[in-house]
């Protein structure tokens, strides 16, 4: 398959940081769904100003209570009790060590850097961050981080506890974190900054910004979160379609628009999982136009298609795939499976207009007589006519001899 179309998989992006790397390298690995090869993600993108993903609302990522304010401390008060983030017992936080004050707090989207060690129920030692760098609010670690140290105070150290569903749900994380496993994360909020600005960043700083958000998207997508990779994806197309005031290289062009067109495979792969067609086929054609002969934007072209009824249309686009790569047999075996449902439908449409124009079946309605003309007279008419007309002639006559 076309090295500009194929889709990464989400390799380990699975730690609490996006990390690059091992990450990176391990992103590289393994197809990201195992039922077809064609939903294997992209490894690298970028997109149009308009919204590509119609992006629902995001599932259970929530906000932090408004009230989740911690308490004036004194010097003798006791120690703070639990937080409950977001009010269903199920993320929970503790302050340690106090902050600055609450207007030391980062915002969203800044790069905060952070100190983590995340323990399981048994106090396994599971992750080791000394100097963990995100941009907050982007989904790029977990989601116990992104909603937790948005309400640490610069320099505070805080325990939280954080259900599975916040965590690495229930796919666990292999080797070390089980299924449906809670953690207990220390971390110290270390620095925050505003974000670089993208006007700025050259076309490599770029690339290796949105690669980030794209390994965090193909994590998702394995996850089968389909909502957030979709997120992750969009945040990267709008990274690498975002003005420059920084002239690249033919070299960086290039590369600028490889990572489009894996992240816009990997979007609409993710819209179809969620059945947003509409933005799917969006996605798929952003592709087409810049390389038409891409193999997996036209799979899932002409899938989105057949998705909707359109078999006539997603028919030949899937032969066109197919011409490109005659041995694939995904393509194959969704094509002969479209060609069958075209047959049917047409039979389908075929016995309707019959019944719309009162012509029904042959099968329903045998024939009496195969030789008989639509216009042909009934024998007793024709009979009934001829008799009138000799019996005109026969007066004729009579009154003829009288006179």
């Amino acid at each position: 398959m076309a090295s500009s179309g194929e889709e990464p998989s989400s390799g380990s992006p699975g730690r609490a940081g996006t990390g690059a790397g091992s990450e990176a390298a391990a992103a590289d690995a393994a197809p990201l769904d195992t039922a077809e090869d064609f939903e294997v993600l992209e490894e690298e993108g970028e997109e149009d100003e308009d919204d590509l993903s119609e992006l629902p609302p995001l599932e259970d990522v929530g906000r932090p209570r408004e009230d989740a304010q911690p308490p004036v401390r004194d010097a003798a008060a006791e120690p703070e009790e639990w937080l409950d983030v977001l009010g269903n017992g199920l993320l929970k936080k503790k302050t340690l060590v106090p902050g600055r004050g609450v207007e030391s707090r980062p915002q969203k989207g800044q790069d905060v850097t952070i100190r983590l060690k995340a323990t399981l129920e048994d106090g396994t030692v599971v992750e080791q961050e000394p100097a963990l760098t995100f941009t907050l609010g982007d989904c790029d670690v977990l989601q116990a981080l992104d909603l937790c140290v948005q309400l640490l105070e610069m320099g505070e150290t805080a325990l939280i506890v954080s259900d599975a569903k916040y965590c690495y749900g229930a796919q666990g994380r292999s080797p070390d974190v089980p299924p449906n496993a809670s953690l207990t994360l220390e971390v110290e909020l270390l620095a925050a900054r505003d974000a670089p600005d993208l006007e700025l960043l050259s076309g490599k700083e770029k690339v290796q910004l949105a690669n980030r958000k794209r390994e965090r998207g193909n994590f998702f997508y394995q996850q089968a979160d389909y909502v957030l990779a979709v997120n992750s994806y969009d945040i990267a197309l709008r990274i690498l379609g975002s003005s420059s005031k920084v002239d690249f290289s033919p070299d960086e062009e290039a590369e600028l628009l490889d990572v489009k067109v894996k992240c816009l495979n990997n979007l609409a792969a993710s819209q179809l999982k969620l059945d947003h067609f509409k933005a799917a086929l969006k996605s798929c054609n952003q592709v087409l136009e810049h390389q038409p002969g891409n193999i997996k934007a036209l799979f899932r072209k002409g899938k989105v298609l057949a998705q909707q009824g359109e078999y006539r249309e997603a028919i030949p686009i899937l032969k066109a795939a197919l011409k490109l790569e005659p041995s694939n047999k995904t393509i194959h075996a969704e094509l002969s499976k479209l060609v069958k449902k075209h047959a049917d439908q047409r039979n389908v449409e075929t016995e309707m207009y019959r019944k719309m124009l009162g012509n029904p079946s042959t099968a329903s309605t045998p024939r009496k007589c195969k030789d008989k003309l639509p216009w042909s007279i009934p024998w007793k008419w024709l009979f009934g006519a001829t008799a009138i007309a000799l019996g005109g002639v026969a007066l004729s006559v009579v009154i003829a001899a009288r006179n």
